[in-house]
């Protein structure tokens, strides 16, 4: 296996990302907490076991208030899952909003480059939908979130980013990581560019890898290395079968080997924001 030197400069997104904590957090982080009574239930068994430090909560959904009282109860680790293109589940949703993230999700979902232009027709929609779940979230967990990601990674679409939408400060997840030669010159530029947008206004955790594929195995352990120096966060979805029995059955901590799951999103403070 490569140390973890070696590995970082396998990795393509950044080879050495700036600002690097002295001691790095391997970060297993759960998406989709309250779309569904199922999504939620194998995401709390997952944290309840320990194989999950945190989660990224869904508003407006059908679970989601009581995902929100779990949370609170429990005292899990909840971000918002910013949602521009999944219809909204829950009963009784204002009319405007519906119509609102419609329009986001028909131009976004229409093809796969629409998130990387600028929809200057829509920027008073993408402004209320991601004012409404701000505010939703607040209402739900009683605090502002810490934590932004988006439902299909869509928090970095154009006019998310270049809008400045998101509230400074917040911890905001970056492009996903790739190994050298994984994706084309522009692809790796353009998420450069956004992640570099970003951190301007939020920190970001150095590196960002979905939990699949399992194998090889040693892509993960691999990754997992990486968080011996670096701040690594891990997509995962346990609704899915092949990730909630890798992470119940006890397979994550052998991997992880002396990297151990943070109990939550312990993402080190590096930068003293000034609030808009």
């Amino acid at each position: 296996m490569q140390s973890s030197s070696e590995s970082v400069k396998s990795m393509n997104s950044q080879e050495t990302p700036s600002g690097a904590p002295d001691k790095g957090a391997l970060i297993v982080n759960a998406d989709d907490w309250g779309r569904d009574c199922d999504t939620t239930n194998q995401i709390l068994k997952c944290a309840v076991r320990g194989s999950v430090s945190s989660a990224s909560g869904m508003v407006f959904m059908e679970d989601s208030e009581r995902a929100a009282v779990i949370a609170r109860e429990r005292g899990l680790d909840v971000g918002l899952h910013l949602n521009l293109t999944t219809r909204f589940s829950r009963n009784a949703i204002p009319r405007k909003l519906i119509e609102h993230q419609q329009r986001l999700s028909k131009c976004l979902r229409r093809h796969r480059f629409s998130q990387v232009v600028f929809h200057p027709h829509l920027i008073r929609s993408f402004e209320y939908v991601v004012a409404a779940q701000l505010d939703e979230f607040r209402r739900l967990y009683g605090l502002e979130p810490r934590r932004i990601d988006g439902h299909h990674h869509m928090h970095l679409c154009a006019n998310v980013v270049l809008k400045n939408l998101l509230p400074a400060g917040t911890v905001v997840r970056r492009n996903s990581s790739f190994e050298r030669g994984e994706k084309g010159f522009c692809n790796r530029m353009y998420r450069s560019i956004v992640d570099r947008l970003l951190e301007r206004r939020h920190d970001l955790p150095d590196f960002l890898f979905l939990l699949p594929p399992l194998e090889p195995r040693d892509r993960l352990e691999k990754i997992f290395s990486l968080a011996h120096k670096y701040v690594v966060e891990i997509e995962t979805h346990p609704v899915n079968a092949d990730e909630y029995q890798f992470l119940m059955e006890g397979e994550i901590f052998q991997l992880a080997g002396d990297v151990p799951v943070a109990s939550s999103f312990a993402m080190p403070q590096r930068k003293c924001w000034q609030r808009n």
